[in-house]
């Protein structure tokens, strides 16, 4: 397998995590700054030590059509979140912490067996908590013949100084962008000042690559794709969110709409959380996205609860 990337020298990671790292002696790594010490094995949000806990790394056909390509996507499961929704699909490995303890060369053989196994990328999956681990393993990785672009599969609750030490060393961003009230990001997620630390950080993975950009099979290569989960109520804000997508990254923002909330985790405890989507609910959300001028992205089918997209939309 050839490179079609300039991939940094490993040690430009090795930089980057040691300057990281010295944050985790307070932990100010994500917008919650727990500052707890870290190094010395204490524990803040997201339950998240030094080492990186990975709970699967698969090929996954499942995302957007440029993530998973043909051969599927390498991605990897990192244990903890840096934020708690009441609704998480996969609370058992956000809330819940299961997963194994990686060092950082154990976490870079994965890496390579998933580049042996075909993938067209490494989608990694909530890896704010342990960035540090992810880019000491990068950095071997790479030494190693590791050639596939890295793909950052985040949430959006990020502080943007931490995507700043990130530039050069991510091909491809894949964050989410939840809500557009901070009142109910605060209720639903537990996240504080959400829309400001999102936007904050969707305008500098923005800055660093730019919208997406696909080679001639249509596989992503570098770039921001952000996705949009419409929730029950409008919860999501989805009219006031695509709009200031596109002042964030410009009318060639890309952009997944997604459909498949599904009422799990504590979404039956938690009022106007307990059903799934109205057909009236998702129209309006797709028409938001028309009304925006959206032009590049994949809207989910309303009845595909698996992750499935309609063909890529052009309006």
């Amino acid at each position: 397998m050839s490179a079609p990337f300039n991939f940094p020298n490993p040690e430009a990671y090795r930089r980057a995590a040691r300057a990281l790292k010295r944050w985790l002696k307070a932990c100010v790594i994500c917008p919650r700054g727990c500052r707890v010490n870290r190094l010395q094995d204490e524990r803040g949000f997201c339950k998240a030590g030094v080492k990186a806990v990975v709970n699967v790394a698969q090929l996954h056909h499942g995302e957007e059509p440029p993530i998973s390509g043909s051969r599927g996507s390498g991605t990897v499961f990192f244990s903890g979140c840096t934020l708690a929704c009441r609704f998480c699909q996969n609370y058992q490995i956000s809330q819940e912490g299961h997963g194994e303890e990686l060092s950082a060369e154990d976490l870079a053989a994965v890496f390579l067996r998933l580049q042996l196994n075909g993938a067209h990328n490494l989608n990694l999956v909530t890896p704010t908590p342990h960035l540090v681990a992810i880019l000491e393993a990068l950095a071997i990785a790479r030494e190693n013949g590791c050639v596939l672009p890295v793909v950052y599969n985040t949430s959006g609750y990020e502080r943007a100084a931490t995507i700043r030490r990130l530039a050069g060393l991510v091909e491809i961003y894949l964050p989410d962008y939840k809500y557009a009230d901070n009142e109910i990001a605060a209720r639903l997620s537990d996240a504080p000042n959400y829309v400001e630390h999102c936007r904050a950080a969707l305008i500098e993975m923005h800055r660093q690559v730019g919208p997406l950009q696909l080679d001639e099979e249509g596989v992503a290569m570098r770039g921001v794709l952000v996705r949009h989960l419409v929730l029950p109520h409008n919860y999501s804000g989805s009219d006031k969110v695509l709009p200031d997508l596109v002042k964030i990254g410009g009318p060639e923002v890309w952009v997944g709409l997604m459909s498949q909330y599904n009422p799990m985790y504590k979404a039956n405890e938690t009022p106007g959380l307990e059903r799934r989507l109205l057909a009236s609910e998702y129209r309006a959300a797709t028409s938001a996205l028309e009304d925006a001028g959206i032009e590049n992205g994949f809207v989910q089918g309303l009845a595909s609860s698996n992750g499935d997209y309609l063909p890529g939309f052009k309006l």
